[in-house]
């Protein structure tokens, strides 16, 4: 019976079970930080210097203006789209109205045929004691049947041309419909791009990003110190450079004003602008109609080099021509540049020119 029994195990004491105990806890700890550190590598984000920080600031900035110019010439195309849909309807309902009159004159003929029971013209004249006089009404019926096939033609073509009418209404309100779709994809697009930044604003310090604040334009830092860079002015200075032409000279006057008026993307006034936004209402209080977009705006006047540039004249910015600014002389012009950054003075050479226009 003794050979069957299981052997009897030893418990460890001494400094055996010490130096057991010791390795399992070193060996648990250094598990445990492995699975740490490698945890931590995987969500930590990668550390970024306050350059870099600004670099991408800037990038998701110029994006979102990219953006922010295309949301403007769809809105546009969906104003004009909806001004064409209120034209369409509104013909459509004066063709009906009329329509309806021509059927109530074209009723009251058919009635009277009804009630005088149709008799041909022959008969008639066999029937009438007077046969001349009855030639000569006939004649006069004759005149007023033309008429009245005339009237019948004039409505058939109004039912065609109010089906034509409300068929073009229908694709109007498709188009419509299509573009307020895209209105709200570049919308999502622009406050997704301008959170981004703002998330990576709140990473810099309180003093970093009074420096970014400070920045004129795209990322540039601007080489103006005075007042007007800054948005507190807002008249023209004394002694600088005289604009061609009093159109010209007001729309200048008129971007002084809005000196230190906030960026609001798809914004034209008189509270607050984008880059395009401020430049049409510029030269809109002088009576000039610009597009509503930067890519439109290039093509809206004369081009000029920059040798050739005078006050009022406009600066398009970037290979996309996605900026604009309004020159106003000695290298410098009035510009929104960004959100966070009101309507100030800058360097033209803060940013790639791409081309430069002068208003008609």
């Amino acid at each position: 019976m003794a050979a069957h029994r299981k052997p009897k195990q030893r418990s460890l004491t001494g400094s055996t079970a010490r130096t057991a105990r010791t390795t399992a806890f070193t060996l648990a700890l250094a598990g445990a930080a492995g699975a740490t550190v490698l945890e931590g590598t995987a969500q930590a984000e990668p550390t970024l210097t306050p350059a870099q920080i600004k670099s991408k600031i800037d990038k998701l900035y110029h994006e979102a203006e990219v953006a922010t110019e295309t949301y403007n010439g769809v809105q546009e195309k969906a104003e004009r789209t909806k001004k064409s849909l209120n034209q369409l309807r509104d013909e459509a309902a004066r063709r009906t109205e009329r329509l309806n009159a021509a059927r109530g004159s074209l009723g009251s003929l058919a009635a009277s045929q009804y009630r005088t029971g149709g008799i041909e013209p022959a008969l008639q004249v066999v029937l009438t004691s007077d046969p001349d006089q009855y030639l000569e009404r006939a004649s006069i019926a004759g005149r007023a049947g033309d008429r009245q096939a005339a009237k019948v033609q004039g409505a058939q073509r109004q039912v065609a041309e109010i089906a034509r009418l409300r068929g073009s209404a229908d694709q109007r309100f498709t188009e419509l419909a299509e573009q307020k779709g895209e209105l709200k994809k570049q919308k999502a697009k622009i406050q997704e791009k301008i959170s981004g930044a703002e998330q990576l604003l709140s990473r810099l310090t309180a003093d970093d990003r009074a420096r970014y604040a400070a920045q004129d334009g795209h990322g540039e830092a601007g080489g103006g110190g005075d007042r007007a860079s800054r948005g507190d002015r807002t008249e023209m200075p004394r002694g600088s450079v005289r604009a061609p032409n009093a159109r010209a000279s007001q729309a200048v006057s008129f971007a002084y004003s809005a000196l230190g008026k906030p960026y609001v993307w798809g914004a034209t006034g008189p509270a607050s602008f984008d880059c395009s936004g401020l430049t049409q209402a510029a030269w809109r209080s002088a009576g000039v109609a610009l597009p509503r977009t930067t890519y439109t705006q290039i093509n809206a006047g004369e081009r000029v080099s920059r040798s050739q540039l005078a006050p009022g004249d406009l600066l398009f910015f970037y290979s996309g021509i996605t900026h604009v600014g309004l020159y106003i002389g000695e290298g410098k012009m009035i510009h929104a540049p960004r959100p966070g950054a009101p309507v100030r003075i800058a360097p033209i050479d803060e940013m790639p020119l791409t081309g430069a226009t002068r208003p008609a």
